[in-house]
């Protein structure tokens, strides 16, 4: 049996270890070609949320970022992940938007799409991939979000993975596990269940090593039918992110699975990945300590950072075990959503809210108040009847239950000018204009990086903020480097 590899490293591991801000156009197109001899099934490379951030952080056009790759990697399917419920911005998108933006990622080099919801409602999920199919889409993938709660047993996710297989609209199915809450033993019984009902199509796992499991039940998964795996290099992987793919590899080997990638370009990448994390000072991941309250709370490694940071600042970090316990009573009030984007933040915000305040749903924020009024779909199971009566009977919920939705693409176009291509026009009707137009005044991003350099240009940029300085000179050898300020 063959296990393919997906890599993570430029979207997962970068967005559950540096909040999606560590990697820059240069830093991955320097790599790109590597990336491409290394043999990956295909590369998870872009969301709308790194789409947000390579303008908002970076000033970099990321559909600039998106074609320069497509060209470094010509035969590697690059992967966009979606809910289907938004494209960067927070509303709600129209199913036009929607279908807009897949068809600029097809015309600019996405070939493989991801589609996941939030509640794993699987006729949104067929929709979408309907929508994606018009736009394009080459290769379409639908992502089953694991979870656990009363309802969640193999059962459930068989009966989900039977229905998207069966509708003919999907080439793939990966169970997207992103609280690294799949046990071993878990895999041995789910993996199964959902093979038994797909017929020939492919099963691939993604799962996060946030408490340690990610790797054991990866060597469970792939012998049971679990053909393609997701993993990130080294630098990248761990953490809150995926398992290292180079262990990975090497264990599915001893198995007696073959992995047909490029060890030496492997190795290479491994080693171009730890010495950027070390020039730029990123977080190393280490596989998470085991930690039996995750099965509990479900707190996604992402949303964890957030909270430790937000009560750190307040001084109030000690809080941190009761508003755990508290997310796991108001997940349980609002119908056992799965904490994934954008659940885990509304569960997290309400929890500490609570907690805070020291009485429940004192003050309910929007995106809670949104969710009950079911903009963001119906949960798989029902909400307390008590908890959904007081937010629902609220001024605000009146006044959001009002509130209108994204506009159509005409409108948008009158309103913000045509005088843009079509991927400028997108990011300027979801984001703020003054980011775009930073981003435009910021020029064309790096086409390259190079580790060894950072630490000369980090001491070049302390050594010129100092005032007082008219030269600036640095020698070493084979280098000479010599700076005179202007008169």
């Amino acid at each position: 049996m063959t296990i393919e590899i997906v890599d993570t490293t430029l979207r997962d591991g970068n967005q559950s270890n540096w909040g999606a801000t560590g990697l820059d156009t240069g830093m991955m197109l320097q790599i790109a070609p590597v990336m491409e001899r290394v043999g990956f099934y295909a590369i998870d490379f872009l969301a709308s949320t790194h789409m947000g951030v390579a303008v908002r952080f970076k000033k970099e056009d990321p559909w600039e970022r998106l074609r320069l790759m497509r060209e470094a990697c010509p035969t590697t399917p690059l992967q966009f992940l979606t809910t289907g419920m938004r494209f960067i911005s927070w509303e709600i998108a129209s199913d036009e938007l929607m279908e807009f933006a897949f068809r600029l990622l097809v015309k600019n080099g996405i070939d493989r799409f991801a589609i996941m919801d939030p509640m794993n409602n699987t006729e949104a999920m067929l929709r979408m991939a309907g929508l994606t199919r018009r736009a394009g889409g080459s290769a379409i993938v639908a992502a089953l979000t694991f979870t656990l709660s009363p309802l969640h047993d193999d059962a459930h996710f068989a009966e989900a993975a039977r229905a998207l297989t069966a509708s003919g609209q999907f080439d793939r199915l990966y169970l997207k596990d992103p609280g690294g809450l799949v046990t071993p033993e878990r895999a041995r019984t789910l993996i199964p269940a959902l093979k038994a009902v797909m017929g020939s199509v492919p099963l691939e796992f993604h799962s996060h090593t946030t408490i340690g499991l990610a790797p054991f039940s990866y060597l469970e998964a792939a012998p049971l039918g679990a053909t393609t795996l997701h993993t990130s290099a080294r630098g990248a992987a761990h953490g809150t992110g995926q398992p290292w793919t180079g262990a990975v590899v090497s264990n599915l080997r001893d198995l007696g699975l073959s992995v047909d990638v490029d060890d030496e370009a492997l190795a290479a990448y491994d080693a171009y990945i730890a010495a950027l994390v070390q020039a730029e000072g990123l977080v190393h991941g280490q596989p998470g300590e085991f930690d039996r309250a995750y099965f509990r709370h479900q707190m996604p490694g992402g949303m964890m950072g957030t909270m430790k940071r937000q009560l750190a600042e307040i001084r109030r970090l000690d809080l941190l075990p009761r508003v755990l316990d508290e997310v796991e009573q108001v997940r349980a009030d609002l119908g056992y959503p799965i904490m994934v984007t954008p659940f885990s933040q509304v569960v997290g915000t309400m929890a500490l809210m609570n907690v805070m305040q020291g009485e429940r749903y004192k003050t309910i924020p929007d995106e809670v108040t949104r969710y009950v009024l079911g903009r963001f779909g119906q949960p798989t199971m029902p909400m307390d009847a008590g908890v959904e009566a007081r937010i629902r009977d609220t001024k605000r919920a009146r006044e959001l239950e009002d509130e209108p939705h994204m506009a159509s693409l005409d409108e948008l176009r009158a309103r913000i000018g045509r005088g843009y291509s079509d991927e400028e026009f997108l990011l300027r009707a979801v984001m703020p204009a003054d980011q775009v137009d930073a981003m435009r005044a910021a020029g064309p991003a790096r086409r390259g990086y190079d580790p060894k350099t950072r630490p000369v240009l980090a001491l070049m940029q302390e050594l010129t903020a100092r005032k007082g300085l008219t030269s600036i000179r640095i020698e070493k050898p084979g280098l000479k480097l010599e700076l005179n300020g202007g008169r």
